[in-house]
């Protein structure tokens, strides 16, 4: 009984490892894997980390037995402490995942703005290198970060490339959309530029306000998914650390049983709750050849 308990519970953990990192086995015919070190350095530039993947799975795991050693010393149970160790160990996951996606999102928001600052240089008589150049220096603020080396590489690699440069460190589908369109405009351009700047300034506002709308109606399902999902072992913790009852049953083999059934469960629900919260996400149509390398200053196949 305790060696399945623990084989359903190291599944779980398996499971949930893989759902919240994306890497979710596959049944079937196994295809050649290719090296993720580029893209998970490029997810952690992207939420503005210096940290290189080794020290960030390495904080991660230190976090969790740093919250292991606390709740074991509290509750008296290694059992009882290890789900709320194994959240903690994830917390920097959540952190860095919610700070990339908040940076992103400025990224989108400042799409419209920045897109008029270049219509209105172009309007100007600037050509169109110079209107995108100035973003790097008066651009929102989103755009400023993304374009400050922009100037730098037009001149050493040419426009084109340089955007490619840009495309790849945001590597999101509206920015790719953005992009394309700013290359499109820089090799051929025309007396049209004018009008296909405005008519994406347009589509940009209306996406922003569809992909508003659909984020403002699934928070409230999002908040209370997580309240269900970790009152109960708050809850647990504090019953294990005043009455002497709750502390004799959990150190038992019958509340062992217990927390590891109750684990499967909530990891099962968990799962089940994003799939089923989850908004479909818009692939990269135009853009995934490349990524950034841990430096940022040169490409990287996949």
């Amino acid at each position: 009984m305790r060696l399945l308990a623990a084989l359903m519970t190291a599944t779980a953990v398996y499971l949930a490892v893989g759902h919240l990192t994306g890497h979710v086995p596959r049944l079937g015919a196994r295809s050649k894997r290719k090296p993720l070190v580029a893209k998970r350095q490029l997810w952690l530039v992207q939420a503005g980390s210096d940290l290189t993947p080794r020290q960030f799975v390495a904080g991660s795991i230190l976090s969790g037995m740093v919250g292991f050693i606390i709740f074991r010393a509290l509750t008296g149970t290694w059992w009882v402490a290890l789900i709320p160790s194994v959240v903690i160990t994830f917390l920097p996951y959540a952190h860095f995942s919610r700070q990339r996606a908040e940076r992103l999102a400025a990224v989108h928001k400042a799409w419209p703005d920045g897109l008029r600052e270049v219509l209105a240089h172009v309007n100007s008589g600037a050509t169109l290198p110079s209107a995108i150049e100035a973003l790097a220096d008066r651009g929102p603020e989103a755009l400023r970060e993304a374009f400050a080396r922009f100037p730098s590489q037009a001149r050493m690699l040419g426009v084109t490339l340089a955007l490619e440069f840009i495309k790849e460190e945001l590597a999101d589908p509206a920015s790719d959309k953005v992009i394309e369109v700013l290359i499109l405009a820089q090799q051929f351009g025309g007396s049209s530029l004018q009008s296909v700047l405005r008519d994406l300034i347009e589509t940009m506002v209306a996406d922003q306000r569809t992909a508003e709308q659909i984020r403002t109606a699934g928070f409230e399902q999002r908040l209370e998914g997580m309240v269900v999902a970790l009152a109960p072992w708050l809850i647990l913790v504090f019953l294990a650390t005043v009455p002497e009852t709750y502390r004799t049953f959990y150190r038992s083999q019958e509340g062992w049983f217990v927390v590891i059934v109750a684990a499967i469960w909530a990891a099962f629900g968990w799962l089940l709750m994003r799939v089923i919260a989850r908004s479909p996400q818009e692939p990269r149509v135009f853009g995934g050849g490349s990524v950034v390398s841990p430096g940022g200053d040169q490409v990287a196949e996949l």
